[in-house]
């Protein structure tokens, strides 16, 4: 199989021993690259009930198959661990650099176990690599770190973590070259191996079949992205390009901790109707420069300055929808200037913008209600829409500074289990993993997906916004996201396909351009050689899926730990053109019992002997697999 290197690299920090190892060609045709190589490694690595933070866990890397190809927004790498905030499987993508790398350094993945004795980073130059002392770099924000690196070893491609991460903050990410690799603490996991950073520089050419055919495949793909719809509003707004529309005509957008789900006060604040979140407001006017993801020409990334004011100087990538969210709306807050700083203040330290943003949003609740004192807070008057008081709250969480730092620095579920009082209630999560920027009250199906996503409340797990939202995606139509009808078939469907996304390494936001039988296909032939059918692919995605899912049955994980929270099920939507939805229990176990009947695992949500062996897993089947 061409496309492929067929090796990987581990690296032992506790002996500091680097290893070539060489992997099967039916482990490529079974999981093919990416997210798919990387759950085999992590699931096969790790031993059940280990402590995320020992050295017994693995970090996994791994670009996905078509990722330095040439192919167009082909250009995520993915990250596997067992998850210090859930204590189960640990996922993380991002538009890596170093993915790229990576892969023409001549490795498919990139195994790192153990713990160091001091901090390190891994500097992989092609066939050399070794571990050197990062001392000088202990201390320093991920993103100066990366850029020390640079000034050191010239050329190379970077991630890093920052201060959080070293102190093993649990929502912490890490910093890919300003693309993070935020969700279910992987900083803690590099942190906890005293592994400040990675520097990787790759000049092999990585081996394809047909060059001839690939260069054709490129050439459509990219007359598909110029000049489409979907490129002009990436590039002159970002992914927050929907911002007004999710607000206004579906009223899905969370405020103030999930207690609203329209910002009103945001679009009443100004006399001509428009939010100062909206991209369509803040993005002309300060936009630097777009900043694109690896092989990617539709670029919704962009670098923003801030030239006057407080904050003047200030410049960050972003700001993407979610963050727009975690540290906007849900905070009450409507200043792009204080949302960006807080965003910096994120990506400086390596914290997970939305666990961070969400993880404050249950403070000032908490606050407001008076079950946190300005003695709790160290004297912040930590309001819903206080700016000021936000920006002072998440530095001190970032750095786990004084009572209120010491509370949020892990996330809100251990924040609300701290504090007790009922704030459980208000504490907005799935099995750890806070939520995205969708209020599922309002979006059913994908209420049902944040439930049983693997690593917790995830949107991009199985991508059931945007049929929700829509009404359709790829072969799922008429759907009606205030219907529990169907849903876990959509689920199910949403999974498997993104799966296969995240495995060859695309980028999502092209998942409305590049279809699995018109172009995925022929892609994954013009690179490896291989002719399969859309059903082979989607059964790759499904056995990947089932693989991840076994690595939770193995921590414990059942039909319990598919739950949303209390607000969901109890607290009906408050205002907007959604006002009072919500998701009862009753109509949560019924789309279970439809999704697990759609994956064919048992009734507490345990994949069957029989359609693990169905998958090709018959060790797995044997160990994990419910008879029925």
């Amino acid at each position: 199989m061409q496309g492929v290197f067929g090796r990987y690299l581990e690296v032992d920090l506790t002996s500091g021993k680097i290893e070539v190892k060489n992997l099967s060609e039916e482990v490529f045709l079974k999981y093919l690259g990416g997210l798919g190589l990387a759950t085999r490694l992590i699931f096969d690595y790790t031993e059940p009930h280990i402590d995320p933070l020992s050295e017994k866990n693995v970090l996994v890397i791994a670009p996905g198959l078509l990722v330095g190809t040439g192919l167009p927004t082909a250009s995520k790498t993915t990250l596997t661990f067992k998850s210090p905030l859930t204590n189960g499987f640990g996922r993380s993508v991002a538009g890596a650099y170093l993915g790229v790398a990576l892969k023409k350094a001549g490795y498919d993945a990139l195994v790192i176990k153990g713990k160091s004795s001091k901090p390190v980073y891994l500097l992989i130059e092609d066939e050399k690599c070794e571990l050197k002392d990062a001392s000088h770099l202990w201390g320093k924000d991920a993103i100066e770190t990366q850029e020390i690196l640079k000034i050191e070893h010239g050329n190379v491609n970077t991630c890093a973590i920052g201060y959080s991460g070293e102190m093993l903050s649990k929502i912490s990410g890490i910093d890919f070259e300003e693309r993070q690799a935020a969700r279910a603490g992987g900083g803690a996991v590099m942190g906890s191996k005293m592994l400040k950073a990675i520097a990787v520089k790759g000049t092999k050419e990585i081996p394809v079949v047909n060059s001839e055919k690939l260069k054709e495949a490129i050439k459509r793909w990219n007359g598909k992205i110029i000049g489409s719809e979907v490129a002009k509003l990436d590039m002159a707004y970002g992914s927050g390009e929907f911002y007004e529309w999710v607000n206004k005509e579906i009223g899905v957008f969370p405020v103030k901790n999930w207690q609203q789900s329209y910002f009103e006060d945001s679009f009443k604040a100004h006399p001509d109707g428009k939010s100062h979140l909206d991209p369509y407001y803040w993005s002309p006017i300060y936009t630097e420069k777009l900043h694109p993801c690896p092989n990617c020409n539709k670029p919704c990334g962009r670098h923003i300055v801030i030239k006057d004011g407080k904050y003047a100087g200030l410049r960050v990538e972003g700001v993407e929808y979610e963050i727009l969210y975690s540290l906007g709306g849900v905070l009450g807050i409507e200043d792009i200037e204080v949302t960006a700083k807080l965003n910096s203040i994120c990506d400086r330290a390596g914290l997970d913008g939305i666990s961070a943003g969400v993880t404050l949003a249950w403070a000032m609740e908490a606050y407001e209600k008076g079950l946190l004192t300005k003695e709790d807070t160290d004297g912040l008057d930590l309001r819903f829409g206080n700016g000021d008081a936000a920006v002072q709250a998440m530095e001190k969480l970032a750095k786990r500074e004084g009572r209120l730092g010491e509370l949020l620095f892990n996330g809100v579920k251990e924040a609300s289990q701290k504090l007790g009082k009922g704030s459980e209630k208000f504490a907005i999560e799935v099995k750890g993993l806070e939520p995205p920027a969708y209020d599922v009250r309002g979006l059913k199906g994908m209420a049902l997906a944040i439930a049983v996503s693997v690593r917790g409340a995830c949107h991009l797990t199985g991508g059931i916004y945007a049929p929700e939202l829509t009404g359709k995606f790829w072969k799922l139509s008429n759907v009606d996201r205030l219907s529990t009808n169907w849903k876990g078939y959509e689920v199910k469907t949403g999974e498997d396909f993104m799966t296969v996304y995240d495995t060859i390494g695309m980028c999502k936001f092209s998942r409305s351009l590049f279809w699995l039988e018109d172009d995925i296909l022929e892609g994954i032939e013009a690179v490896t050689g291989i002719k399969m059918g859309v059903d082979w692919l989607m059964t790759i995605g499904e056995r990947i899926y089932n693989l991840q899912k076994l690595f939770n049955v193995r921590e414990g994980f059942g039909r319990k730990d598919d739950y949303l929270p209390y607000r969901v099920t109890h607290e009906p939507i408050s205002n907007g053109v959604s006002k009072g939805h919500l998701v009862t229990e009753e109509e949560l176990q019924k789309m279970l019992d439809e999704y697990y009947m759609a994956r064919g695992w048992s009734k507490e949500g345990i994949p069957t002997k029989m359609h693990l062996k169905r998958l090709g897993l018959d060790k797995e089947a044997e160990e994990y697999g419910a008879p029925i």
